[in-house]
Formats: C-alpha cells, sequence, structure tokens
C-alpha cells in the first residue's frame, strides 16, 4: 500500500521555500507515495513545475482569500474572513504597542490564530498517514487536516525575527516533528522555543538539479549582456528587510570609486516601500549606470548562469536556495556574515563569507575581484 500524503502550502510564486517544496515533490517516489498538494491560493510562477504524479487538491473558496487584499475579500463576499483578518490585524497592533518588536514576523501567527476557525475543515478529505505544513502559520494543517502523523517546516532564522511564543507554541506542539533546515536553524528556533527540542529534525533544502540544469537553456537574458572587461554581478531576493538589497548601492558606490568595471543586476520582488527605498539609494550613491534592476524573473537561472559573481548581502537567512543554486551552477558566490552563514558556505572551499557590516563587505568583494589568486568556481555541468 501507497502512503498517502497530504502537503500545504500558501502558494507557489517564486521564493526560496516554494522552490524547496518543488524539489522535495521531485524527490519523492510515486511508487510508494500517493501525494495531495493542498495549495490554498493555487497561483505563482512555479505551478507548472509541479510533477504531474502529483494531485492538486482544490480547497474551499475561502482559502483563496487569506493573505489578498481585504477589497478583493469583501468584493468575493466573504466577509467574516474579512472580519476576521481585520480582527487579527487589531490584536496584532496592540501587541506591537505592548512590545514594539524589531520585526512584523508576529503578525502570521494572529492570522493563523483568528482566521484559521473560520475556515471550513478539510477533514472531509480523509485520513492521510502524513500531513505537512511546508510554511508558517502552521494551523490550518494542525487544526483543518486529519493525519496520523503531522509535520511542519522551518524557513526562517529565529533570531532574526519576532514572534509571539504564547500564541505560536500550541500550534508548533500540535506537530509530531518539526523539520529544520540546518543545525544553525535548529539553535535559533530552539532559542525560542526550547521545549520542542525533542520533536526536530534536520533536513537540507531540497534542490531539483536536473530541473534547474534544464532551465538555465530555456533563453539566454539579453537583458544581461556580456561586456569586455566588465564584470556581471548578480543578486536575487524578495524585497524586504531581510535580504537587504537596499545596501547593494553603497557597495556598489564603493567598487565603482574603486574603478572595478561591473554591472550589478538584482532580480527581485515584493514590498513596494522596500523597492522605493532601494531606488533612493541607488540615486543617492550615483550607481544608476551600475545598478540594474530586472524586477521579477519567471525563470532566473538563465542570469546565474551568465553571471560572473552571485553575491547574497542578506542581514539573515534561514539557508538560501538561491545560493544553493548559484552554487550547483558553478558561479562564484559571495555572502554577508548573517548568523547562518557558515552553515551555507565552507567559507573559501565554495564560497566565501565577509563581513556583516556593509562598507567592510564592501571592501572585502573588492579584495576578492582585484585579487589574481582568486580563479571561479568551474562549472559542473
Amino acid at each position: 500500500m501507497k502512503k498517502k500524503i497530504l502537503i500545504n502550502i500558501h502558494y507557489l510564486e517564486i521564493g526560496g521555500a516554494e522552490t524547496s517544496l518543488i524539489g522535495l515533490l521531485y524527490s519523492l517516489d510515486p511508487s510508494l507515495y500517493e501525494v495531495d498538494l493542498l495549495i490554498n491560493d493555487p497561483r505563482g510562477e512555479l505551478m507548472q513545475y509541479i510533477p504531474k504524479w502529483i494531485k492538486l487538491i482544490p480547497g474551499p473558496k475561502s482559502y483563496n482569500f487569506i493573505e489578498r487584499s481585504l477589497k478583493d475579500t469583501l468584493k468575493a463576499g466573504h466577509i467574516t474572513l474579512a472580519i476576521a483578518r481585520i480582527w487579527a490585524k487589531y490584536k496584532y497592533c496592540k501587541y506591537v504597542q505592548k512590545k514594539n518588536p524589531k520585526t512584523g514576523d508576529a503578525i502570521f501567527g494572529y492570522i493563523g490564530r483568528y482566521v484559521t476557525p473560520i475556515l471550513p475543515s478539510l477533514k472531509y478529505l480523509g485520513e492521510y498517514d502524513v500531513a505537512i505544513s511546508y510554511i508558517t502559520p502552521h494551523n490550518i494543517v494542525a487544526k483543518k487536516i486529519s493525519a496520523k502523523k503531522k509535520i511542519a517546516w522551518i524557513h526562517t532564522d529565529y533570531s532574526k525575527v519576532d514572534v509571539n511564543v504564547e500564541i505560536e507554541l500550541p500550534i508548533w506542539s500540535e506537530y509530531d516533528k518539526i523539520v529544520s533546515i540546518s543545525p544553525t536553524v535548529t539553535r535559533s528556533f530552539l532559542s525560542v522555543f526550547p521545549t520542542l527540542e525533542d520533536k526536530i529534525i534536520e533536513i537540507e533544502n531540497f534542490l531539483p538539479e536536473n530541473l534547474i540544469l534544464q532551465r538555465t537553456k530555456e533563453f539566454v537574458p539579453e537583458d544581461m549582456p556580456k561586456e569586455n572587461g566588465t564584470l556581471n554581478i548578480l543578486t536575487i531576493g524578495r524585497y524586504c528587510e531581510a535580504k537587504r538589497l537596499d545596501e547593494i548601492p553603497v557597495i556598489a558606490k564603493i567598487l565603482k570609486d574603486s574603478k572595478i568595471l561591473f554591472k550589478w543586476y538584482i532580480i527581485g520582488y515584493g514590498n513596494q516601500d522596500e523597492l522605493q527605498k532601494i531606488e533612493e539609494a541607488i540615486k543617492k550613491n550615483n550607481v544608476l549606470d551600475r545598478i540594474i534592476l530586472l524586477g521579477k524573473k519567471e525563470n532566473p537561472y538563465p542570469y546565474i548562469k551568465e553571471c560572473d559573481i552571485y553575491v547574497q548581502p542578506s542581514r539573515y537567512e534561514g539557508k538560501s536556495i538561491t545560493v544553493r543554486e548559484a552554487q550547483l551552477l558553478g558561479k562564484l558566490v559571495v555572502i554577508t556574515n548573517y548568523p547562518t552563514a557558515t552553515s551555507q558556505i565552507n567559507d573559501g572551499v565554495d564560497g566565501f563569507i565577509g563581513p556583516y557590516e556593509t562598507r567592510s563587505f564592501a571592501h572585502f568583494l573588492k579584495k576578492l575581484i582585484k585579487d589574481s589568486k582568486i580563479s571561479f568556481i568551474p562549472t559542473n555541468y
């Protein structure tokens, strides 16, 4: 008998957790498992890469509106859901007034707590051998799915995010196992939830290597041309605090002032306020001629293949999928010394870890570029 598995994720837009899920799906053996995939809001560029043997489960329509705009939610007639979301935001704002958190990540716990109870049950799907919640909040699998075993995934560095432990601990506690993607992610999670130590198991992010290599050949990026004597630097990431894209113009200015010939390409999307910060920093540092914002790309792999250096200047990461993809494609990878950096790169072997502080990192990158002894890691395909 095949084991029956259900996996839940919010959507399949381009992102690290979403890419990792595609890797997981490709790693599963269809002769051993029946897999139902429940995507709350089934949209995103990665939908087309779901293996054909995976069964896509259509959830109730209200699940589509957990994160859509309130205007769209009300227009679709989901008034109770809209009220629950407004109440979650109100309770979160009260928490902010009291705790003054450094990040806004606690909002997801409030959405999970106040929105999930009004969503329809999914127990009509029957009992699964295993149900997996692939990204926070984990309330839906905990409360709405019937399964013999339940597993939740951790994708972030909990030393860098703020959560309301009182709200989130009961949900994490309902899971039989909690998957951490690296030892440093484990330590950061247990520093916040120490009572969950016996539930933790560690599994690396899944990387669909054959699919990535295949997708590098789909096109040659004309908007990232090769120019003689000019280095092409690439960074990929959402417009958000964690990725520190707003500091790239400062780094670029130091490289430019050092007479290094380069173009720095950024593939990204997300928060418009963060995008505005990046654009303003580009103008302020006079690097309009050096930084090119490419926007969102459905297939970033030809860009990784064609770049000379891949740089991830993050403030924090769980374990960056794009860094691993760049390593797979044989690129010279340079990252900042964020808390989980050493679990990502073996410094000086499969990449380089530079100082965390922005200007120090810029001078480190400058030295790497100018040091003739540094050779690019050869491609492995």
